[in-house]
């Protein structure tokens, strides 16, 4: 039919992603009435690279979002500490706080992911927001979105706010032009999970450094032990050169035995395929624009040693639920005031992160630290509260702090 146009879908709020960030935004926006749409590509949770490990201070968010201690039980499991182990042998033992307390809500936890996201996925539903399955953006142009053909409700949608939940690799961020390169250069990572044999078992989490990386174990609800493998430099070289079979099977074939670990690594049982990511760091210009604005990892993404993304992802997602709020009745600066405070909120905590990788780079740096914050008990608690974001990353900046770490 000549001059035949489809009609453009016209919806409140449009979310670019079903992740945790996304279905929080949804969850908090449809509980204010407001009409939300969530796209999500894919058609049913598969496993990604994403983060499992995360501190008391997510949980505690999970359960502001409507999550009950039932289902909190179900996806998170405690962890006593996370224990970081350096090539020489060094180890300290970071509490967040908790002195070991397994609870969850009051130390850190190792999270099913394939639990957890369509668990939230379902309150974003339970709390009034569309969930649109299967639904890939192909493009964007201000707050209009095209949907890949042959998926679900393939066609354009106008949004009066768009919002980019979609990752490190976001098409709303790109489509806005406001991408840049990652502060901390070209990092792989690679992740997926094995058997544990003693999943009633509490143990710590170990973070074991090696040179040009390190590899995260963090115990997980559903009986799996997570494996997070983060690659940089000669490493990451190495890599594209062998392959992410051999580079991951070297990585467990040098992980050190542990008394409470009771996992063979060398031998352990896979449970799922390998997943990468490359780069993982993501690092944008700003975070809205006329009628748009980027959360969770699609935000800004730094630092996955600290464990920090699940956490950052939903403060991101209540901070963007208010601009988002008062922008649809009016606010003309509500976006730039959630600009801001994402800023505020994180640019001390960036700047630890940046410090922390910039010790990791180097092996002497590394056990200098290592040494001192096994020796030191306050530093070391300090720590800790930093990295679980407990307290505000400036404690770890404060002249004071600095010098009792370093000193003699």
């Amino acid at each position: 039919m000549t001059g035949y146009a489809p009609s453009v879908e016209e919806r409140e709020v449009v979310i670019a992603g079903g992740g945790p960030a996304g279905a929080a935004l949804a969850i908090e926006l449809g509980r204010r009435g407001r009409d939300v749409l969530v796209l999500e590509r894919a058609h049913e949770w598969r496993w990604r690279a994403c983060g499992v490990f995360t501190s008391p201070a997510t949980v505690r968010r999970l359960a502001r979002l409507g999550l009950s201690e039932e289902e909190l039980g179900a996806v998170a499991r405690p962890l006593p500490a996370m224990r970081v182990e350096t090539p020489a042998g060094t180890r300290f033992r970071l509490t967040y706080g908790d002195h070991g307390t397994a609870r969850p809500g009051s130390a850190a936890v190792g999270l099913d992911r394939s639990a957890l996201d369509p668990l939230l996925v379902a309150h974003a539903r339970g709390a009034g927001a569309e969930v649109r399955e299967g639904a890939a953006v192909r493009g964007v142009d201000g707050r209009r979105v095209t949907l890949a053909p042959g998926g679900s409700g393939a066609g354009e949608i106008e949004a009066r706010v768009l919002v980019g939940a979609d990752g490190i690799r976001s098409i709303v961020a790109r489509s806005a032009g406001v991408v840049r390169p990652a502060w901390l250069g070209d990092r792989v990572g690679l992740t997926f999970h094995v058997a544990d044999p003693s999943p009633a078992t509490p143990r710590d989490a170990r973070m074991v450094v090696f040179r040009d990386g390190y590899v995260g174990l963090a115990p997980v609800a559903g009986g799996r032990v997570n494996v997070g493998i983060v690659l940089g430099g000669r490493a990451a070289t190495r890599l594209r050169v062998e392959g992410a079979e051999a580079t991951a099977a070297a990585v467990l074939e040098a992980i050190p035995p542990a008394k409470d670990d009771p996992i063979d690594w060398p031998a352990a049982e896979r449970c799922d395929p390998i997943e990468g990511a490359a780069p993982i760091g993501h690092r944008v210009a700003r975070r809205h624009g006329s009628g748009w604005l980027l959360v969770g990892d699609a935000a800004g993404f730094l630092d996955p040693f600290t464990g920090e993304g699940l956490h950052r992802a939903l403060v991101s997602a209540s901070l963007a639920a208010d601009a988002v709020d008062r922008h649809l009745d009016g606010d003309t600066d509500a976006l730039a005031a959630y600009d801001r405070a994402m800023s505020a909120r994180f640019r001390s905590k960036d700047a630890v992160s940046l410090l922390v990788q910039a010790f990791l780079g180097r092996p002497a740096a590394v056990e200098f630290a290592a040494r001192r914050l096994a020796a030191r008990s306050a530093v070391r608690e300090t720590i800790g509260l930093v990295m679980g974001d407990l307290v505000p990353a400036s404690r770890a900046l404060d002249p004071r702090f600095v010098w009792e770490l370093l000193r003699p």
